[in-house]
């Protein structure tokens, strides 16, 4: 039975347009990618051609709606606004130059020039998206299209924590989660003995998503206090004896750190999840995998790193080393094809971390009802 979908031809096809008529704006994209993303850079080259294409277009279009969100000076309502425009423009019912136009003007000097300069020139991406395949068009822009509906529902309320876990987990699917659901619907449109493995991959897609959104809230969290903003759960938080109230610049005492321990194991779980996910797809899809265990693989020590500094006062103090990176890697990617030994890696890496199991199942089945109760 073939293993790559009857489309392979429509995959070759976008990529020689993309290469000769749209070549200015794939430059852009790759230039961009590392700009924004130093992980992402690292991982998103090593998809088969046609899904690095994809998958780079996807992660800077979830990235310039991610900007406005994280803008501070954007409220909610003008959030939505320009999320409108944006849609529009990638349904192909409004120009593009519009939305830019808007989303730059509206952005203000504590974004970051980088990402600014991402929105002032998004008509680039959007130009590649609308040269993709009809089914690929329609994985990313599922994806985008449930971003942009759920991250202004958080932007009021994100200055002291979060109300809950529950609320957390919300919030996480609709930045990351949603991205598991659209990497799997990508992975299995591309090849079929992928798609055999859907039922698994659905299950744990938004938990690979929310294990490394967790990551970066707990790596960031004293960044995003800098900018006013808290993704901590208060519930959790409140249990453990302390008072996101009280959150401050330099305020990591044992209290916290402790508090923060539970958030961690929970993420710990999650990546575990995403390992799993990982591991569904076939050892001969090598890029794919690697791809997937290099995201896993470069949370889980920056988890440890979090969790075992009681100097952690900046995201800095938590960056991986370049040669940590490489390491880590290398020794991914030299087993990539064997599940057994890809178990004992992610086991060393994460000795020592406390660990909470979650059930991809109810995880997912969480999501959707989360999903139909709040839209």
């Amino acid at each position: 039975m073939a293993t790559v979908r009857s489309n392979e031809n429509t995959h070759a096809n976008v990529l020689n347009d993309v290469k000769t008529r749209l070549a200015s704006e794939q430059h852009f994209q790759n230039t961009m990618l590392p700009q924004v993303s130093r992980s992402f850079a690292l991982t998103i080259p090593q998809l088969p051609e046609f899904l690095c294409l994809a998958v780079t277009n996807a992660y800077l279009l979830c990235r310039i709606a991610d900007t406005l969100e994280d803008d501070p000076e954007i409220s909610a309502d003008a959030t939505r606004d320009l999320y409108g425009f944006f849609i529009a423009a990638l349904e192909g019912k409004a120009p593009p130059a519009t939305f830019c136009r808007l989303a730059s003007a509206a952005l203000s000097l504590q974004t970051d020039p980088v990402e600014r300069d991402l929105v002032a020139d998004a008509d680039q991406v959007i130009r590649i998206f609308l040269a993709l395949p009809d089914t690929t068009q329609n994985i990313i822009a599922t994806c985008v299209k449930k971003m942009c509906a759920g991250m202004p529902d958080y932007q009021p309320g994100a200055h002291r924590g979060l109300e809950s876990l529950a609320e957390l987990d919300a919030y996480c699917y609709f930045v990351a989660g949603v991205v598991g659901e659209m990497l799997t619907g990508l992975f299995c449109d591309f090849a079929e003995d992928i798609a055999l493995q859907r039922d698994r991959l659905d299950k744990l897609s938004t938990s690979f998503g929310q294990g490394l959104q967790m990551t970066n809230i707990i790596k960031d969290v004293w960044d995003d206090l800098e900018r006013g903003f808290c993704w901590l759960p208060r519930d959790i938080y409140g249990a453990g004896g302390f008072n996101l109230d009280e959150l401050a610049p330099n305020h990591n005492t044992a209290l916290f750190r402790s508090c923060q321990g539970q958030l961690i194991s929970i993420a710990h779980g999650h990546l575990q999840n995403a390992l799993d996910y990982s591991l569904c797809i076939p050892a001969r899809h090598k890029g794919i995998r690697i791809f997937c265990l290099w995201a896993v693989g470069l949370a889980l020590p920056t988890l440890q790193k979090v969790f075992t500094s009681s100097a952690y006062y900046h995201g800095k103090t938590v960056k991986m080393s370049r040669a940590r990176m490489l390491l880590i890697t290398q020794v991914i990617a030299s087993s990539a094809s064997s599940n057994t030994a890809q178990r004992v890696i992610f086991k060393m890496l994460g000795m020592g971390l406390p660990f909470a199991p979650i059930s991809g199942v109810e995880h997912t089945r969480a999501m959707h009802k989360m999903q139909s109760t709040m839209h």
